[in-house]
């Protein structure tokens, strides 16, 4: 009986190899994977800023998680293609999306706000 474990080992762990080794088809990405995937989207949000005539400042603020080393790469790499085969920029069809308004404070009741302009003038009353 003592051969039966010692003969599961090797084999559990030839189970456990080949079951790791699936995680890509899997979908399970790995982080060498993943930034890769990063460093290739900046790079084409880049050269895409480029093609459209933007700034490279405007680039970065318009695409703040992108990583900007590779959006300049990508920017620049645009530019020298575009240098060499002379063309030009081609303006975006469709304007950015406008600034968000910022957060003000909760709006308040319409019975609230009435019962707050009335105070005053009751103060006001009380007092005279």
């Amino acid at each position: 009986m003592a051969d039966k474990p010692s003969m599961c080992r090797p084999f559990a762990l030839f189970l456990t190899c080949l079951a790791l080794a699936g995680c890509d088809q899997l979908g399970i990405e790995s982080p060498a994977t993943a930034s890769a995937r990063r460093e290739a989207d900046s790079k084409a949000i880049g050269g895409a800023c480029r093609h459209a005539g933007r700034a490279i400042e405007d680039c970065y603020t318009l695409n703040k998680k992108a990583e900007k080393a590779a959006v300049y790469a990508g920017w620049r790499e645009m530019n020298e293609y575009m240098l060499e085969n002379k063309l030009e920029a081609v303006p975006p069809v469709i304007p950015p999306e406008p600034p968000k308004p910022a957060k003000t404070a909760k709006p308040v009741d319409a019975d609230a706000a009435d019962d707050a302009e009335d105070a005053p003038a009751a103060a006001k009353a009380a007092k005279h």
